[in-house]
């Protein structure tokens, strides 16, 4: 892939950004940081609901001593104004450590929604999340989607995220039932 290589820096992705690289990169490899959890907790008005029914889409949490698996892609700097564009529903960029199985570490930037973002939903049961994100459509497609296929992007790194699992357990068992 291409990019502008005299001005680089790692992005972290968690989420879409994991199945999703929309994005020109120069290299891409699986990646985890430390102390942050991942939840469906962001409203989602532009690409995984409407703005009368938001979906619902992954941001971080603090969370001592956790650890997410996600994403890593060297990109040229200018690819962020797309990346802004496409987080612009009450993400913004924080800096975080980025580690890799090989021992090594850089400092990247990941996108996070936090509590004080207009779109922000919090925290539910997992019952009622699963509800939400099973009748959520949007532009960019079904919820249940992005859930499916963060989970199925989750396996394939043998990344285990009991919250991303059980949602999806729990919004096939009742489209079965």
């Amino acid at each position: 892939m291409t990019g502008d290589t005299s001005a680089q820096d790692w992005l972290f992705g968690y989420g879409s950004l994991i199945f999703r690289a929309d994005f020109p990169y120069l290299e891409r490899k699986p990646a985890w940081i430390r102390g942050w959890a991942r939840r469906f907790w962001q409203g989602s008005h532009d690409h995984r609901g409407t703005a009368d029914a938001p979906g619902r889409v992954v941001t971080l949490i603090r969370v001592p001593g956790a650890v997410c698996a996600g994403m890593a892609y060297r990109i040229g700097r200018d690819v962020f104004k797309h990346l802004d564009e496409r987080e612009k529903n009450g993400y913004r960029r924080i800096p975080e450590r980025v580690h890799f199985d090989s021992g090594a570490s850089v400092f990247g930037t990941l996108y996070i929604a936090s509590k004080n973002n207009p779109a922000f939903l919090g925290s539910a049961p997992e019952s009622e999340i699963a509800a939400h994100i099973a009748r959520a459509v949007g532009p960019s497609g079904r919820n249940r989607d992005y859930l499916k296929n963060l989970a199925e992007a989750l396996r394939r790194m043998n990344a285990d995220d009991p919250h991303v699992f059980a949602l999806e357990a729990l919004v096939e068992r009742d489209a079965e039932g």
